[in-house]
């Protein structure tokens, strides 16, 4: 397959097109990088895995992407978007997490329906892997949730909403689309991700339950978020929703036990609920202190094998001292 790759510098799209231009893979990546800020060479091996590029400007709906770009695309995984923890949640950073996904989402869309139709080729050959996110759900506190469960409330759902409907135009002209619903990525190194300012913290012995500790994390390996990926582009079947996270969410407090063991370090030193919110503001609330127990149910349904299920194997020993 030929695959347009956005964020592909970021922690899963680097991965991500490692994995696709590895010689058992062998598929050429073409990767989308903004013309403003992000690096053409990448991190790591997918630095160096394929030397396709182009240029992109997510917020320009007319002319940030060229259709001729995607004419023999066979699909794009969409994956940029401005970093949740980047910034404190201001006003204008809010605007800056919402339009980077919905914007550019829309301005995928669009250019592949223009290819499509510039080439007269069937739009059920285009296939659209978008990133989403299980913020949709909200804070629900124990409640199961799948991807048949009620959308939430507050700035994440109502941006995962847009998010997601951005894709329509694409799905009304063929295109096979799947959202992505990730929740926490882990990478197994720590040094990426949400993963990156836990393990400082925890190294200096500072480590402990956030909040209460009851609240729920659903969380996904990298190495599983990856094939996650690759199984929906690869599935002609695959379209909708998918909730890309462990079939066994932990709470914030089994987490932190998992973490500090993997670090042997010790875990007592817990963050209040209202340093956390001074801290960090919104952020702190809906990121951090809200629980989603989440299950990936149409992912198993459709035959997805987890190889890193649990918590213990997701972390292990493998977090760098």
């Amino acid at each position: 397959m030929r695959v347009m790759v956005t964020g592909s510098s970021g922690l899963i799209g680097n991965a991500l097109v490692k994995t696709l231009t590895s010689p058992s893979k062998n598929h050429n990546v073409l990767r989308a990088v903004r013309s403003d800020s992000e690096s053409i060479s990448g991190t790591g091996d997918a630095a160096t895995a394929h030397r396709d590029i182009i240029r992109w400007n997510p917020m320009d709906l007319e002319n940030g992407l060229s259709a001729r770009d995607l004419a023999d695309v066979d699909a794009v995984v969409h994956l940029a978007g401005a970093n949740l923890a980047g910034k404190r949640w201001t006003a204008a950073y809010k605007d800056v997490i919402r339009e980077s996904r919905v914007r550019s989402t829309k301005l995928i869309s669009k250019k592949l329906v223009e290819a499509i139709r510039a080439s007269g080729s069937a739009g059920t050959r285009k296939t659209l892997v978008c990133a989403s996110a299980i913020g949709i759900y909200g804070d629900r506190g124990d409640e199961i949730l799948t991807e048949e469960s009620t959308i939430g409330k507050g700035f994440l759902p109502e941006v995962c909403v847009e998010w997601e409907q951005a894709a329509q135009v694409a799905k009304e002209a063929g295109v096979r689309v799947c959202h992505a619903r990730f929740g926490m990525v882990i990478d197994p190194n720590g040094n990426e991700g949400a993963m990156k300012p836990m393990v400082r913290v925890f190294k200096l012995g500072l480590g402990g339950k956030l909040g209460s500790g009851k609240q729920w994390w659903s969380w996904v390996s990298l190495g599983d978020a990856v094939r996650a990926l690759e199984f929906l582009l690869m599935n002609e079947s695959a379209r909708g929703s998918y909730n890309v996270v462990s079939p066994n969410p932990v709470t914030n407090a089994e987490f932190t036990k998992a973490l500090g063991k993997s670090l042997h370090r010790p875990t007592v030193v817990p963050a209040p609920a209202f340093a956390l919110k001074l801290a960090m503001g919104e952020m702190a609330e809906a990121a951090i202190l809200s629980s989603a127990r989440v299950k990936p149910m149409r992912l198993m349904d459709a035959g997805f094998a987890f190889e890193e299920a649990r918590i213990e194997e997701a972390i292990g020993q493998r977090v760098t001292e």
